[in-house]
């Protein structure tokens, strides 16, 4: 199933992804660094990629209701879908609350409480990335129908008619 939100022929989703999954990650490291040497710095760090990651994950969370929308209902993929966006909405609220209660702090430092609530999110985010795997690499969703080792560029459009994939080869094969 291809996705039905494509920038230049690739689906935004995926290009997406990338930068919540980073800018959470790093920010639980920031806390890290935070917590184990006090220096102020770190938390503002911390703070600031979960702020921009929040933005990104929602603009993320967007494109991938869209691509959900269109999988068939009663499949695997819908089922693994769900699950995949439930989660990702979870990890989502967690860094939220964790950003909202570093509010209260000059230097936006996270106690306990926030490093624990950031640190669940990561954990879930590596649950939720490789449902992402599965439903790309293992159901194919998201991607091209006419995909194969030797398709031209996805700015070209779609491939010739003459042409489908040899499924043991993975080459074109002439049709006809």
């Amino acid at each position: 199933m291809e996705s039905k939100a494509k920038l230049l022929g690739h689906p935004v989703h995926p290009m997406l992804v990338m930068y919540p999954i980073a800018l959470l990650s790093v920010a639980v490291l920031f806390d890290v660094l935070y917590l184990a040497t006090g220096t102020d710095d770190f938390a503002r760090f911390a703070f600031w990629s979960i702020t921009v990651g929040l933005v990104m994950g929602l603009a993320a969370a967007l494109f991938g209701l869209v691509d959900w929308l269109g999988i068939r209902p009663g499949s695997r993929a819908k089922r693994v879908g769900a699950w995949h966006g439930i989660g990702n909405v979870t990890l989502v609220l967690l860094f939220a609350v964790s950003w909202a209660i570093r509010l209260g702090d000059l230097e936006y430092a996270p106690n306990i409480l926030p490093f624990v609530l950031a640190l669940l999110g990561v954990g879930i985010a590596v649950v939720t990335a490789w449902l992402g795997g599965e439903l790309v690499y293992r159901l194919r969703i998201g991607v091209d129908d006419e995909a194969h080792a030797d398709a031209p560029s996805s700015l070209r459009g779609s491939v010739p008619e003459a042409t489908e994939v040899a499924r043991d080869s993975g080459k074109p094969a002439r049709v006809g």
